[in-house]
């Protein structure tokens, strides 16, 4: 690569957030807390309640591998974002490196991952206020869904914070829950004192009680509770110093994982056996419960509905910028591009809110399964975003090593062979949901009718692109 190239990428490296009209308001400790508090959320919650019923102590062991897993996946995305961080990164990075129609695919399905999971979310929340009001659950998901869409009309700068109050919140709470959780195998308070013990973890039956199967089983919740890590990506255009902050972010992906998920998980499943925990129901709550400690039990389920309308807040962000990129690249109606004059974009936001409106339908038609229902829709579509950032950073590292484009300055430990395998364990969960009958459904039909949809859908674009431009001929030709 000649050293004039070499400097027309860093100007528009560092042009990518202004040429896209937005405004780099997030510090470096919202980027941080965006980061920490993003993966924390409904699928450690309350879907650990199921996942332990479906594993046991072994679900410890699911997270602790998988989130190696995830930790390859970020450090590939951290790798393409030091090469050209830019908003809307998945969808940019699958154009370049794999063609227009990847990158159509990946933003549209990107967008409908968090349409999706801020269904969930909703429906996370509306389960978690009848731990104190008998109310419909369509009715606080309505009511949720129409509060944070009114919260994502600010500056991103208000939305930063926003988020890390919100996140500030969800992490101190699981390490005052961890803290507790020592004291009671330490000091032995609480009505779990006499019995909490961290040999709970091997001795109700053993520490895989469900067969290794079983916990292979759990994967598809395990992954679903790390989707949203990737959302600093989407950051990186409103990002004040990409380049400091997004690494620090991703870097602190092991110790999150550890503490948060491993560390918290350990805690709880030796305070109170993993045979008291039930799906539908948050295992922070029953732990709190189990333990006497029902203040704590009403503190742990405020935190919880806090982390799920975060997740539905930052839902919210990302669908309207995923919609504008689509838009500034041609790959969707070009309304989508307009900005207010505080930089959000506005049409795409509420259009996004719109359908997340579904949610509250489906909690009407379904308040018991709910959760179960678009928990597996929301995990396929997540993961090819994954899917999609591995095999760019494949591509990017091999013309890189060629000298076809610079190298990045925050290199993936181990790539392309951790990228490899984290693909391959990829490969696994998908499998594994096509063997679990309740996932099944999103796989079949909902993979092959996304697939038509998205074909159908660029294929028309790309045929009113060719229209549009042999009339555009025409008219100059008669204006000659």
């Amino acid at each position: 690569m000649t050293s004039m190239q070499v400097d027309q990428h860093n100007d528009s490296k560092e042009a990518a957030g202004a040429d896209e009209g937005y405004q780099r308001g997030l510090g470096a400790r919202q980027i941080q807390m965006i980061a920490i508090g993003g993966a924390i959320g409904t699928g450690l919650f309350l879907g650990a309640g199921k996942a332990i019923s479906m594993a046991g102590p072994s679900l410890i062991l699911a997270y602790a591998i998988a989130g190696l897993v995830i930790f390859f996946i970020m450090r590939a995305l951290g790798e393409l974002l030091m090469y050209r961080p830019v908003s809307g990164s998945f969808s940019e990075y699958a154009r370049e490196f794999v063609g227009p129609f990847a990158g159509f695919v990946t933003g549209w399905t990107y967008w409908l991952f968090w349409v999706v999971t801020g269904m969930t979310e909703v429906t996370a929340a509306a389960q978690y206020m009848t731990y104190w009001f008998d109310i419909p659950q369509w009715v606080s998901a309505l009511i949720f869904t129409i509060v944070l869409y009114g919260a994502n009309l600010i500056s991103v700068k208000l939305f930063g914070e926003l988020e890390f109050w919100f996140s500030m919140v969800k992490v101190t709470a699981i390490i005052g829950m961890i803290l507790i959780c020592l004291g009671i195998l330490t000091l032995g308070f609480s009505d779990a004192g006499d019995t909490a013990s961290v040999t709970h973890l091997w001795a109700d039956g053993g520490f895989f009680p469900k067969g290794i199967g079983g916990t292979l089983m759990t994967l598809q919740i395990v992954m679903f509770a790390f989707l949203a890590v990737e959302l600093v990506g989407v950051t990186a255009g409103e990002s004040k110093d990409p380049e400091k902050t997004l690494p620090k972010a991703i870097n602190t992906v092991p110790w999150r994982i550890a503490v948060f998920y491993v560390g918290a998980l350990i805690m709880i499943l030796s305070v109170v056996s993993w045979t008291n925990f039930e799906p539908g129901v948050s295992p922070f709550v029953a732990a709190f419960d189990k333990m006497g400690l029902a203040v704590g039990a009403g503190i742990v389920n405020f935190v919880v509905l806090t982390a799920a309308l975060s997740s539905c807040n930052s839902g919210m962000y990302s669908t309207g910028r995923m919609l504008r990129d689509l838009a500034l690249n041609g790959q969707g109606p070009k309304l989508f591009t307009r900005l207010t004059k505080s930089g959000t974009p506005l049409i795409g936001t509420t259009f996004s809110a719109l359908l997340m409106m579904f949610g509250v339908w489906i909690n009407y038609q379904w308040p018991g399964e709910a959760f179960e229902k678009v928990v597996s829709f929301a995990t396929i579509s997540g993961m090819w975003a994954w899917i999609m950032i591995l095999v760019c950073q494949i591509r990017y590292r091999a013309k890189a090593n060629r000298g076809e484009l610079p190298q990045s300055t925050f290199k993936a430990p181990g790539a392309p062979f951790t990228s490899w395998f984290a693909l391959a364990f990829i490969g696994m969960v998908i499998v594994m949901m096509g063997m679990d009958e309740g996932a099944r459904t999103a796989l079949w039909p909902g993979v092959p009718v996304w697939a038509l949809i998205t074909g159908v859908g660029y294929l028309a674009l790309q045929r009113k692109a060719k229209k549009y431009a042999e009339d555009k001929l025409k008219t100059d030709t008669v204006g000659r």
